[in-house]
């Protein structure tokens, strides 16, 4: 099993058709095939964080993006914000977060602290 570092954008074009081949009927775990994808799709990941980096959310679509995914409302932020009415300020971007917010945030909905920490837009006027 000859595995090679994806060093450019051939090296990772070719190890994407190979680990797509895989994509529709996987190899089992610990087989060769199996080690084989596993470390092809670590070598792909590897490469695309380096070359294509995504950045984190901005902290009010990060609320949003876990709010739409518990199915939670304003209300249920009101632990971990504070009054329903800074829950708003916070969702309608006239409030920044502050530290303890953030904290709450990700401890009590799991929300990553990387996103929270986020420079986030304000919406002061009105």
């Amino acid at each position: 099993m000859e595995i090679r570092p994806i060093h450019t954008e051939e090296d990772y074009e070719a190890a994407l058709r190979e680990v797509s081949v895989f994509f529709d009927d996987e190899p089992q775990p610990g087989s060769p095939e199996g080690d084989r994808f596993e470390i092809l799709l670590t070598l792909v990941a590897a490469y695309e964080a380096k070359h294509f980096p995504i950045a984190p959310p901005d902290p009010v679509d990060a609320i949003k993006f876990r709010m739409e995914q518990a199915g939670l409302t304003p209300k249920d932020l009101v632990p971990a914000i504070g009054r329903l009415n800074r829950v708003y300020e916070i969702l309608n971007r006239k409030r920044p977060l502050t530290l303890n917010m953030i904290w709450n945030l990700h401890e009590k909905l799991g929300i990553s602290a990387e996103s929270l920490i986020q420079p986030q837009t304000l919406n002061l006027a009105a």
